[in-house]
């Protein structure tokens, strides 16, 4: 307590030039401390906008994958959709892949239509195929050039040569609806 008292008997015993100096000192000092606030506070603000940012950057990641994979999955379908010709159809699709001569069965089925497409339908049965040729023939048939979906498969064994199997499917071949682009 005797300091305090002792500051002003201490300031008055200064000359004028000291006092003045110690005065720009005393001034210069508050100046940095009032500046040194504002910045810490700015400096606060920006650390909030930062871990705000980080917090929104990471619930986008996972939107920004799940938006790449489905653009992925719908430029595949352009470009299958871009090589579909106008009389194609399962059976063709079938033909062309080449498994004709092992008992090819095929029964067009009624199609439906949704969200702008139309799906051309078809039962198809093939017997007699060995299990490498029957996934071959899935996988052809899944990864090709147009766009055919297996809405429907069975494989069975065949009781009298258990090498061979039959392969019954429902396949769909999509379409554009009439009068929609492609």
């Amino acid at each position: 307590m005797k300091l305090l008292e002792q500051i002003p008997t201490i300031w008055n015993d200064l000359d004028r030039q000291t006092r003045l100096r110690a005065g720009y000192v005393l001034i210069a000092l508050l100046a940095a401390g009032v500046a040194w606030s504002a910045l810490a506070g700015k400096v606060a603000g920006v650390e909030q906008k930062l871990k705000a940012r980080e917090a929104v950057l990471k619930e986008l990641l996972p939107l920004k994958v799940s938006y790449r994979a489905a653009k992925q999955s719908s430029d595949l379908l352009t470009g299958r959709m871009a090589m579909l010709r106008p009389d194609d159809s399962p059976a063709r699709i079938i033909e062309e892949i080449g498994i004709r001569g092992k008992g090819v069965k095929i029964s067009p089925l009624k199609g439906e239509e949704r969200s702008g497409m139309i799906e051309d339908a078809a039962d198809v049965r093939v017997d007699g195929l060995t299990f490498n040729e029957a996934v071959n023939l899935i996988y052809r048939l899944e990864k090709g050039s147009r766009p055919l979906l297996i809405k429907k498969s069975s494989l069975r064994v065949r009781f009298d040569d258990p090498s061979r199997c039959d392969l019954a499917m429902t396949l769909a071949l999509l379409k554009p609806a009439v009068g929609r682009p492609r």
